[in-house]
């Protein structure tokens, strides 16, 4: 691979993505609907619900990382997010299939879980939480996410093409952590204390991009302890103390979302946690 197409260039993810890519000597092309003038490779200004724009966008690319998109249920009418991110997704696979792009990094979210955003808050079934726990979003930004996976594994059966979502946790810069409110554990019980640190999620999709024949997969890409000062026994005993299915012990600050799966398949861990940053007597 020597050329790699990254959509949503300019974002805040986007952005590192290409840096660290050119960093590593890749030729990046980035395709968003808007330019940045901070951005140090070529730029082609695409709207992903034009096919035509799409596939010529894409020609010359090895590999295409995909992360255009909506990144949340705010801020928009609901079906325009709905069929923003699920039109994108499909046309970016149509158009890796046609050209023969063989590599698709997909941009998920641990929102398709349903948890996150959900109008009526309900436990999981079982903890920590896997890739094999049911999906079951109530809104339309993690059900564009379900629908984008369910997407690929269609690619992946028609002509073998390969896609790795990549289900985030909320990506943090380390400027964010003296913001957070990490020292109130209530703040971030919707999302079980996930996050990952935004160069764990830049390593993670180039990692995705290097891995072979793993057809259509979904991953969970979070940190391996927890965005809270509490103990991940004592958060559960707080918040969560009907989920009886513990299938793992949780020791210090644990992880409640399991990366395991993502470690095993990429060969990636994560480096980075808020605790090598900033106190918790730090927060504001």
């Amino acid at each position: 691979m020597k050329t790699i197409a990254v959509t949503g260039g300019s974002g805040k993810l986007g952005f590192a993505v290409i840096q660290s890519l050119q960093q590593q000597g890749y030729q990046v092309v980035s395709l968003d609907n808007q330019r940045s003038n901070e951005l140090r490779c070529k730029q082609i200004k695409v709207e992903m619900s034009d096919f035509g724009q799409v596939v010529a966008a894409l020609h010359g690319a090895d590999a295409i990382i995909h992360l255009a998109a909506i990144p949340a249920p705010l801020f928009h009418t609901t079906p325009y997010i709905f069929a923003n991110n699920t039109i994108a997704g499909y046309h970016i696979l149509e158009a890796a299939s046609i050209l023969g792009i063989r590599k698709v990094v997909m941009g998920s979210s641990e929102s398709s879980y349903g948890f996150a955003w959900a109008p009526q808050p309900f436990d999981p079934d079982y903890l920590p939480l896997d890739e094999e726990h049911p999906q079951q979003p109530q809104e339309c930004y993690g059900l564009s996410k379900v629908v984008n996976e369910l997407t690929a594994e269609m690619f992946d059966r028609r002509n073998g093409q390969q896609t790795i979502s990549l289900r985030f946790s909320m990506i943090t810069k380390p400027d964010d952590y003296k913001r957070l409110s990490i020292s109130k554990p209530e703040a971030f019980k919707n999302i079980m204390w996930s996050y990952i640190d935004i160069r764990d999620a830049v390593s993670a999709c180039i990692a995705a991009l290097q891995v072979e024949d793993r057809g259509a997969i979904s991953l969970n890409i979070t940190s391996s302890d927890t965005l809270s000062d509490w103990e991940t026994v004592r958060l559960l005993e707080k918040f969560y103390p009907e989920v009886a299915d513990l299938r793992s012990s949780f020791e210090g600050r644990t992880a409640i979302v399991s990366n395991r799966l993502a470690q095993d398949v990429l060969g990636w861990r994560p480096k980075h946690s808020w605790a090598d940053t900033v106190e918790p007597s730090q927060q504001v």
